[in-house]
């Protein structure tokens, strides 16, 4: 079937399955915005946290790399946000004299806050594709079942009963299936990919912020054996 044939079969269908295709058309190019704002985001996310790890791996003073950080006018996900908000907790608690075990627990409750909140922004709009993905086969089914009945129908008015009386309308009902598909299998391919990647992200973050965790634990010790 090409493309003239398809655009046929929608002019000449009823109300109803015309309004089906619509919809299913208009979740598709939901669908589809929503994939390429998540790849982009997520592309940019592993980007910037394999340079921040690189810097922060490579011996720089923790000072420094929190000082440049700071001077982003950019919103912070991932490692770089664990690191800036719960370092800046860090300085001003060390700024009070030696950490105590509530402000390690207070540290690592702000890790957890920023983990929750990276939580949240990776898995942003990935509720509507699991929707689209899950709806979309049967609002196409729905379509094709009202446009069977109305081809039955026009058939049982009909003097001669031919393939040829109903065909017309069972090729109309039935493109409605197919965009139901159409809409729905890329929505199912993405969310199931973006939701690992998000996992995989987040259980990286969770990694980093345990690491971290440590190091504030050995400056805490330092802290105390300095006394």
């Amino acid at each position: 079937m090409n493309e003239v044939s398809a655009i046929e079969l929608f002019l000449q269908a009823g109300i109803v399955v015309k309004s089906v295709m619509i919809v299913l058309i208009f979740a598709s190019i939901i669908s589809w915005i929503i994939i390429f704002e998540r790849y982009i985001f997520f592309r940019k996310a592993n980007e910037n946290r394999f340079i921040f790890e690189d810097k922060f791996w490579s011996g720089t003073d923790l000072n420094d790399l929190y000082s440049e950080l700071d001077g982003l006018d950019v919103d912070l996900i991932g490692s770089t946000s664990v690191f800036k908000n719960s370092f800046k907790e860090f300085k001003r608690i060390s700024n009070r004299g030696r950490l105590t075990d509530m402000d390690l627990e207070g540290l690592n409750r702000s890790m957890r806050v920023s983990i929750a909140r990276d939580e949240e922004d990776m898995n942003k709009n990935l509720s509507i594709l699991a929707n689209i993905g899950s709806v979309s086969p049967y609002i196409g089914l729905f379509g094709t079942v009202w446009g069977i009945m109305g081809s039955f129908q026009g058939l049982s008015d009909a003097t001669q009963a031919t393939i040829n009386a109903v065909a017309p309308g069972i090729s109309e009902a039935l493109i409605a299936t197919a965009m139901g598909l159409f809409a729905a299998i890329p929505a199912v391919i993405a969310f199931n990919r973006f939701t690992s990647k998000a996992d995989s992200y987040l259980q990286t973050t969770t990694i980093f912020a345990e690491e971290l965790a440590s190091i504030f634990y050995r400056e805490s010790v330092k802290q105390k054996d300095d006394l």
